[in-house]
C-alpha cells in the first residue's frame, strides 16, 4: 500500500488549491464551500482557514450529504438501509460561487449526485469543482476546476484518503 501523498504533501496541495482559487475569483467575494460528507467537509474547512489567513475574508462553508441522490441507493444488500448523514449549508447558495470539494475524483458519479443534491438549495451563480486526488477513469463528463494531485490508477486500484479530522492522520494511499 504505498504512500503517494504524506501530511506535508496533503497541506501544500491545499495551500496551492487556496491560491489558486483567489487567482481564478479574483478574491473571495460571493465564494461559499461546500464539502462532500465525508472528507470533502474537512478539506473544505481547511480551505476556508487557508483563503482567510491569505485574503483576511471568512469563506461561509458547509456540508453535503448526497446518499440519497446516488444512482447505486438500490445496489445495497437487501435489509440494509444507507447511512443518511446531515446537510448543513447555513447561508443561501443563490447567486453564489459554490466550490464543492471532494476528496477522491473516480467515476464522476459522486459528483453528479452532490450536483443535483446542491440544486435543491437554490440557484448558484456557478459551481466549481475541488478535489484532493483526480484518479481518472471518469463515466460522466466531470473535471475538475481544482486538483490536489493527479493520480493515475488501474480500475483494480484503490484510492484511500485519511485525513487528521476522520482517521487521525493525514495522507494518502493507493490500495490493490
Amino acid at each position: 500500500m504505498p504512500i503517494v501523498m504524506d501530511a506535508t504533501r496533503v497541506s501544500r496541495s491545499i495551500t496551492r488549491i487556496a491560491h489558486e482559487i483567489l487567482e481564478h475569483n479574483r478574491g473571495v467575494e460571493d465564494l461559499a464551500l461546500v464539502g462532500i460528507r465525508a472528507r470533502g467537509v474537512p478539506i473544505a474547512a481547511r480551505l476556508a482557514a487557508e483563503l482567510k489567513n491569505l485574503s483576511g475574508v471568512d469563506v461561509p462553508t458547509g456540508a453535503l450529504d448526497i446518499t440519497l441522490y446516488r444512482d447505486d441507493l438500490m445496489g445495497h444488500a437487501a435489509g440494509t438501509q444507507p447511512v443518511i448523514r446531515r446537510t448543513e449549508i447555513p447561508f443561501s447558495i443563490d447567486n453564489k460561487k459554490i466550490l464543492l470539494v471532494d476528496d477522491v475524483l473516480y467515476t464522476g458519479r459522486t459528483i453528479r449526485a452532490a450536483l443535483d443534491a446542491l440544486i435543491e438549495f437554490g440557484r448558484p451563480r456557478a459551481i466549481q469543482l475541488i478535489c484532493l486526488v483526480d484518479r481518472g477513469h471518469r463515466e460522466l463528463p466531470i473535471k475538475a476546476d481544482y486538483v490536489g494531485k493527479n493520480l493515475p490508477t488501474s480500475p483494480s486500484e484503490s484510492v484511500q484518503v485519511h485525513l487528521v479530522e476522520v482517521d487521525g492522520r493525514d495522507e494518502v494511499e493507493i490500495q490493490g
